[in-house]
């Protein structure tokens, strides 16, 4: 069964990522708490046997982090976030892969073990979530493509996970749901980087 893992990505530039931390602790600093999260990133899903897609914002990084030849490259189409994400899923199954999942650069507390029980979770369930505390979601995975759950008008709501759900729910879909973490957006979510 083909897995494929996507993982949206911002180019490693200043002023360029996590602009809420950026207004409280400057662009440098900023930089540097971005480049942790990457790293930290590529260390929990290097290992998975999925096929791992790094989806950049804006420009493709030639030799950066996700050189190696276990990542394919690709770039975001324009629009909000549901746009970005609804052309990714789409490409993916296009190219028969049969378990989408997506995840960020911002969670640091994700694990491994929570994105391969995302995939497993799969087996029994049209979809998956992985409910941030803010009201978000820091992963969202399907076997099919679902797409109404992109066609949210309020990205970063603290309503998105549950309108996500119901979108599911009212699509008579199965949705498996994982253990909730902070995702890292503001000052007091980046005491890692200290």
């Amino acid at each position: 069964m083909e897995e494929a893992l996507i993982i949206f990505v911002k180019s490693l530039e200043s002023g360029n990522a996590k602009t809420r931390i950026a207004a409280t602790i400057g662009e440098e600093a900023t930089l540097r708490v971005y480049k942790v999260l990457l790293e930290r990133t590529k260390s929990i899903i290097e290992s998975l046997p999925c096929k791992k897609y790094v989806f950049y914002a804006d420009t493709i990084e030639e030799n950066d982090l996700w050189s190696s030849g276990n990542f394919e490259k690709r770039l975001q189409v324009e629009g909000d976030l549901g746009e970005k994400m609804k052309a990714a899923f789409k490409d993916l199954f296009a190219e028969c892969a049969e378990k989408v999942v997506i995840i960020g650069s911002d969670c640091y507390d994700l694990t491994t073990k929570i994105v391969e029980s995302a995939f497993a979770s799969l087996n029994f369930n049209d979809a998956v979530i992985g409910p941030a505390e803010d009201g978000g979601y820091y992963l969202l995975g399907m076997k099919e493509m679902i797409e109404p759950v992109f066609d949210i008008n309020e990205w970063s709501a603290s309503t998105l996970c549950n309108s996500t759900f119901y979108i599911l729910k009212d699509s008579f879909k199965e949705v498996a749901m994982l253990p909730t973490l902070n995702d890292v957006d503001e000052e007091k979510d980046i005491n890692f980087a200290y």
